[in-house]
């Protein structure tokens, strides 16, 4: 910024000094003009009142000519004695005056000159008064000129250091932020950048690093506890393996080997269920951009309480094709877990029910007739390895992880899946799913 800045000013600083050079040079020509203006009025007045003498009278540098028509030189001062009369066009038909620039052979002399011309009388009597000066060069004033070029680096420095201080005293609180953040690892996440108390870009720079600490936070959090629900849910189907091998192992005349790889088997499909729902999560905070296409969620709901036998009757209420554009495989995972899970907490009856809602919503509802959950734990049961205790001994086949999966895939579908109650006022629970429909 400080050399941006610099090298505009610069740069400005350079073409104002330019254009003052150029005012200069004309404000000299303009006096140059007026003098001569005076020099060649003198010698009208001289020529009017009769009193033409040569030489003329005047200053020692005075380049005054008197000429005829013919171009013959009647008058001249001491400077312009034998030099051949100046070439300069007459003044208009209706004017006697003219001024302008002469050079070369028609100068009296090397460059170019400033010339004020007057005519007196007219026809071919007329005379022709002619003054004329050196025109002024590029610099007529020296001294202004240099004054001028030194406020060039002047301007420059001010600007470049005025710059500097300005962003360095903006971009301070960005440096601390930097700091700051440089600081904070893992380990102490609750650690905060240093917000300015201005409201300008850097406030709220630091106010969203901030948040974006407190999500960090937050997921790291999230992900910890993750990490401990998870070693919790494998050791125990790991620790029930254990423990039924080291007994068969212990005492193998008195093993029921039928019963123990019963045993085995539930506890390794109990292991596995945790595994895949566990991969399932990861696959969806990992993509979401899973392939899509139009899904019947009638046909999809028939298939999936067809696909295995269920312990309660479940009855299906459709007013026709309710279809959705999403992931297929993605979807039939959220109606088995929601028929899974109302089918783990029914008395004996599990009720699906799908229809349309204007505008454009695809409805489905899962109902059962158990016990219900209260209204304080309603949210609770989609969060990740939640079972609540008084219905862990109807849950003991789940995995904790079903409604988890099934809400971050409705939400994947710009859906939503909530809890709610029976609209016939009866005990159990209701999950409804929205989804856009098409």
């Amino acid at each position: 910024m400080t050399v941006t800045a610099s090298l505009v000013a610069l740069v400005l600083s350079t073409a104002l000094w330019a254009a003052m050079l150029l005012l200069l040079a004309q404000d000299a020509s303009r006096t140059t003009l007026n003098e001569l203006t005076r020099q060649a009025g003198r010698t009208s007045f001289v020529i009017e009142i009769g009193r033409l003498r040569n030489p003329l009278s005047g200053a020692p540098g005075d380049l005054v000519q008197v000429t005829d028509r013919q171009g013959r030189v009647l008058a001249a001062t001491s400077a312009m004695q034998g030099r051949p009369a100046v070439r300069f066009p007459a003044p208009p038909r209706d004017a006697t005056r003219r001024e302008g620039t002469v050079c070369g052979v028609d100068a009296p002399g090397n460059g170019c000159y400033l010339i004020v011309e007057f005519q007196e009388g007219i026809g071919q009597s007329a005379l022709f008064v002619k003054a004329l000066a050196p025109k002024p060069g590029l610099l007529p004033r020296p001294l202004p000129a240099a004054l001028l070029a030194l406020g060039i680096p002047l301007i420059t420095g001010l600007v470049g250091y005025g710059t500097w201080l300005s962003a360095s005293r903006t971009l301070r609180p960005v440096d601390e932020i930097r700091r700051k953040l440089d600081e904070i690892a893992a380990t102490d996440l609750e650690r905060r950048v240093p917000a300015p108390g201005r409201r300008d870009e850097v406030g709220r720079l630091a106010e969203s690093v901030n948040a974006t600490l407190d999500r960090l936070e937050q997921a790291v959090a999230r992900q910890r506890a993750f990490v401990s629900d998870v070693s919790h849910e494998l050791r125990s189907p790991l620790t029930a393996l254990r423990m039924e091998l080291e007994l068969a192992l212990a005492e193998p005349d008195e093993t029921d080997v039928p019963e123990t790889l019963r045993t085995i088997l539930n506890n390794t499909e109990r292991l596995s269920a945790v595994v895949d729902d566990l991969l399932a999560l990861a696959r969806l905070e990992a993509d979401r951009t899973f392939q899509r296409e139009r899904v019947d969620l009638t046909a999809l709901t028939d298939e999936e309480v067809l696909r295995r036998p269920r312990r309660t009757r479940v009855t299906i209420l459709s007013e026709g094709p309710v279809t959705v554009h999403g992931g297929r495989s993605e979807l039939a995972r959220l109606l088995t877990n929601l028929l899974d899970n109302a089918d783990r907490h029914a008395t004996s009856e599990v009720t699906v029910i799908l229809r349309r809602e204007p505008p454009a919503t695809a409805v489905v509802e899962v109902i059962d007739d158990g016990t219900g959950i209260a209204p304080e734990d309603r949210e609770r049961v989609f969060e990740r390895f939640t079972r609540l205790a008084e219905a862990r001994h109807r849950d003991a086949g789940g995995t904790g992880l079903g409604l988890a999966i099934s809400r971050d895939i409705a939400r994947a579908h710009r859906g939503s899946l909530i809890l709610t109650d029976r609209v016939d006022g009866r005990s159990g629970a209701r999950f409804v799913l929205r989804l856009p429909s098409c």
